[in-house]
Protein backbone atom coordinates (compact mmCIF):
# COMPACT_ATOMS: atom_id res chain seq x y z
CA UNK A 1 0.00 0.00 0.00
CA UNK A 2 1.70 3.31 -1.31
CA UNK A 3 -1.05 5.57 -0.53
CA UNK A 4 0.64 7.18 2.99
CA UNK A 5 3.93 7.31 0.59
CA UNK A 6 1.80 9.49 -2.10
CA UNK A 7 -0.11 11.43 0.06
CA UNK A 8 3.50 12.67 2.03
CA UNK A 9 5.05 13.35 -1.31
CA UNK A 10 1.60 14.93 -2.70
CA UNK A 11 2.06 17.61 0.54
CA UNK A 12 5.73 18.21 0.43
CA UNK A 13 5.37 19.12 -3.32
CA UNK A 14 2.44 21.22 -2.44
CA UNK A 15 3.92 22.98 0.30
CA UNK A 16 7.65 23.93 -1.38
CA UNK A 17 6.06 24.66 -4.92
CA UNK A 18 2.28 25.89 -4.46
CA UNK A 19 3.92 29.37 -6.07
CA UNK A 20 5.42 28.52 -8.58
CA UNK A 21 2.57 25.43 -9.77
CA UNK A 22 -0.76 26.24 -11.44
CA UNK A 23 -2.62 22.96 -10.57
CA UNK A 24 -1.55 19.53 -9.55
CA UNK A 25 -3.53 16.47 -9.85
CA UNK A 26 -3.87 13.49 -7.49
CA UNK A 27 -5.65 10.60 -9.32
CA UNK A 28 -6.27 7.20 -7.14
CA UNK A 29 -6.20 3.78 -8.48
CA UNK A 30 -5.33 0.31 -8.56
CA UNK A 31 -2.64 -1.89 -8.95
CA UNK A 32 0.63 0.26 -7.53
CA UNK A 33 0.50 2.91 -9.97
CA UNK A 34 2.38 5.95 -9.66
CA UNK A 35 3.67 8.07 -11.91
CA UNK A 36 4.90 12.08 -12.09
CA UNK A 37 3.96 13.95 -15.44
CA UNK A 38 4.69 17.61 -16.22
CA UNK A 39 3.53 19.69 -18.76
CA UNK A 40 2.20 16.09 -20.42
CA UNK A 41 5.44 14.77 -19.89
CA UNK A 42 6.48 11.25 -18.30
CA UNK A 43 9.04 11.85 -16.12
CA UNK A 44 8.53 9.25 -13.31
CA UNK A 45 7.01 5.79 -13.54
CA UNK A 46 6.56 2.87 -10.90
CA UNK A 47 4.87 0.36 -13.45
CA UNK A 48 7.91 1.06 -15.66
CA UNK A 49 10.71 0.99 -12.21
CA UNK A 50 8.93 -1.48 -10.22
CA UNK A 51 9.15 0.81 -7.21
CA UNK A 52 8.17 4.04 -5.25
CA UNK A 53 10.31 6.99 -6.02
CA UNK A 54 12.55 8.46 -3.14
CA UNK A 55 10.76 11.48 -2.18
CA UNK A 56 13.95 13.43 -2.65
CA UNK A 57 14.51 12.04 -5.97
CA UNK A 58 10.81 13.79 -6.91
CA UNK A 59 11.72 16.96 -5.34
CA UNK A 60 15.10 17.40 -7.10
CA UNK A 61 13.13 16.90 -10.38
CA UNK A 62 10.78 19.24 -9.77
CA UNK A 63 12.92 21.82 -8.59
CA UNK A 64 15.21 21.42 -12.14
CA UNK A 65 11.84 21.97 -14.42
CA UNK A 66 11.26 24.88 -12.31
CA UNK A 67 14.21 26.41 -12.45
Amino acid sequence: NYEPQAVSLTSKIITEFKQQISSFDLEPSRGGCFELTVDGQLKYSKLETGEFPEESSIMDQIRQLLE
